[in-house]
């Protein structure tokens, strides 16, 4: 282009031989000012030149000047960007100063040195540890890097994108309105509303799943066996005139209702499948209706179940019962939808998965090594805890964990 031919022409102009105004060197001169490259060769009858064709732009280097502090690089290492401020000739053509034949930019020196890194290394950007962020990214943004180095450079400051942004919406507009109603709480003051709402019925929730565990709440059964004695046994299935199932029952009354009216106007419905939350929502209200289920298909005689042969199938039933029911307690995790902060903490996690496990696989070795020491040294004690070494694997982790729970100690010298 036009900048590149006049910084060639200008450089080469320099080389010149100063002086000497024959008609070789004016030959040279227009030779030059073609775009060719002339080289002067020795021959017997005296010196002619002779031209070369000759691609400059691979050796071509261009001068920066930063506030007083000249950066020299090669142009094609700018113009590997070339939408960038330095990478287009057109926006870069305003800093130039043909004075000194250099680009000038008043800016901070410090931020440039990873500013032109970026161009050497095809786009790795990297903050020097002295420099505040705001001021580099107020950098990036100046040289017009893009938004996906800012994204970027964003993701690896620890800054977490805002996933609603990129969501795509429902296409129907009525569905798109429930979606904003439903889905994102800062879209109108009805979603507010309606987010706090679901904050607060999820709060009742978990306040009745703690309180009907009061031994005062509890429900208990008597019977009368065929042998005359009286049992008195835990009911673990509610009756639907206690008040807790009446408000546990308006509770899942407004998760079904919120979960069916956003997998209705979700945009796509594998994706809402295949988001956690969601199934957190769903595995929160199941345990309510299979616990309906026990209550209507509860019609035999309440004495028939302490016949001796069924005891053991009424009692597996209410372990399962009762571990249905724990699932319950996944409803806390329904309030993360609305705090940031836990949000956070999840994607915390999630980032650290791998650093978890190996803390874990470190803590099981140590966990098989001091058990294992602890049960030889104990090996020779009639009173020892350590039976075997999985009976010392509690000890390893309380000990390990500083927790010292005291039920489990080594008596011998060598254990101690």
């Amino acid at each position: 282009d036009i900048e590149q031919l006049l910084i060639r022409i200008d450089f080469q102009l320099r080389s010149l031989p100063k002086g000497g105004g024959n008609g070789d060197t004016t030959d040279k001169a227009n030779r030059l000012r073609a775009g060719s490259q002339t080289v002067v060769s020795p021959i017997t009858s005296g010196l002619r030149f002779e031209t070369l064709d000759h691609d400059h732009s691979l050796c071509e280097r261009v001068v920066i000047n930063v506030s007083g502090t000249r950066f020299e690089t090669q142009l094609r290492t700018l113009n590997t960007f070339s939408e960038t401020l330095l990478g287009d000739p057109q926006k870069r053509i305003r800093y130039f100063d043909p004075t000194r034949n250099e680009y000038f930019f008043d800016r901070c020196r410090i931020t440039f040195e990873a500013i032109l890194y970026y161009y050497q290394s095809c786009g790795r950007l990297r903050r020097p540890g002295n420099v505040p962020l705001d001021v580099f990214v107020e950098e990036v943004k100046f040289f017009e890097l893009g938004e996906y180095a800012l994204e970027k450079l964003k993701s690896d400051e620890g800054f977490c994108a805002k996933e609603q942004d990129t969501r795509p919406l429902p296409e129907n507009p009525l569905h798109k309105k429930l979606w904003l109603l439903f889905e994102h709480p800062e879209s109108s003051q009805a979603a507010r509303i309606v987010a706090i709402t679901s904050v607060l019925v999820i709060i009742i929730s978990i306040v009745i799943f703690c309180l009907e565990t009061l031994p005062q709440y509890k429900h208990y059964k008597i019977f009368t066996t065929p042998d005359k004695k009286t049992k008195v046994i835990e009911d673990d299935t509610p009756t639907m005139s206690h008040p807790f199932f009446i408000i546990e029952t308006i509770c899942i009354i407004w998760f079904s209702f919120e979960l069916l009216i956003r997998l209705i106007a979700c945009p796509s419905k594998m994706e809402f499948i295949k988001d956690i939350m969601n199934t957190i929502d769903f595995m929160a209200i199941v345990p309510f209706f299979i616990t309906l289920g026990t209550m209507f298909a509860e019609k035999e005689d309440e004495t028939k179940k302490l016949v001796a042969n069924e005891k053991q199938s009424q009692g597996m039933s209410l372990a399962i019962l009762r571990v249905i029911r724990l699932v319950r307690v996944f409803r806390i995790f329904k309030l993360s939808r609305h705090s940031k902060g836990l949000q956070i903490l999840g994607m915390t996690l999630k980032a650290s998965l791998r650093e978890l496990a190996l803390l874990i696989f470190f803590l099981l070795i140590g966990v098989i090594l001091f058990s294992s020491a602890v049960y030889y040294a104990e090996a020779g004690s009639e009173k020892s805890y350590f039976k075997s070494i999985p009976d010392a694997f509690w000890w390893a982790v309380v000990t390990m964990t500083t927790v010292g729970y005291g039920d489990m100690v080594p008596l011998g010298v060598w254990g101690k």
